[in-house]
């Protein structure tokens, strides 16, 4: 059976932890923010460690990138043809990344729909493999610390401040905050494609 209320859906994380990590580390490899701060959320909560959380999150991000990067960098934007709206982006990524690379792959993993080809656009560019590995590290670790912390600081918070009588409050004032993280994330794209 699954869970219907938050209190039911966060024991059954606590109870299926291992699981939980693996879960998350697919989908920091694919890249979900609100995933992440859904999983920040549960572990200030008690159902996942923090710590643990973050290293998943980091190193799936980090290991969805250089598959991505190695993907641009082998196959450039040959298999986009039949996606011509796609390869545009991409293009225009990499050539964003030539001239701003340093601060581009700290930042393409929090606005919504970047970090896809990002990576990709990466390996079009002239970034050297180790540049790029340092970098994506470091803003991989970034990533993953902002948004789990950011998850589990407003969970922490709930938790503490509400009663299971009003977990259907928790869960709304969980929903508002994911909503409000989507949106900043899409004005945060917004602004990238203007620049």
């Amino acid at each position: 059976m699954f869970p219907t209320d938050l209190t039911s859906f966060l024991a059954l994380l606590h109870h299926h932890g291992e699981t939980a990590y693996a879960f998350m580390f697919g989908y920091a490899f694919m890249h979900t923010l609100l995933l992440a701060i859904f999983a920040g959320y549960a572990a200030g909560a008690g159902a996942l460690s923090v710590g643990k959380l973050i290293l998943v999150c980091w190193a799936g991000s980090f290991m969805g990138d250089v598959v991505r990067f190695w993907i641009g960098r082998r196959y450039g934007t040959r298999w986009l043809r039949r996606l011509p709206r796609l390869k545009r982006a991409v293009e225009m990524a990499a050539r964003l990344a030539d001239r701003h690379h340093f601060w581009m792959i700290l930042v393409h993993r929090f606005p919504y729909g970047v970090r896809g080809v990002a990576g990709i656009a990466y390996g079009m560019s002239s970034i050297s493999w180790p540049l790029f590995l340092a970098v994506n590290f470091v803003g991989a670790g970034v990533w993953a610390t902002a948004t789990v912390s950011a998850g589990y600081a407003f969970g922490y918070v709930s938790e503490k401040t509400m009663s299971d009588a009003s977990s259907g409050v928790g869960l709304g004032l969980l929903v508002g905050f994911l909503g409000l993280s989507w949106w900043l994330s899409r004005r945060l794209e917004r602004a990238l494609e203007r620049n």
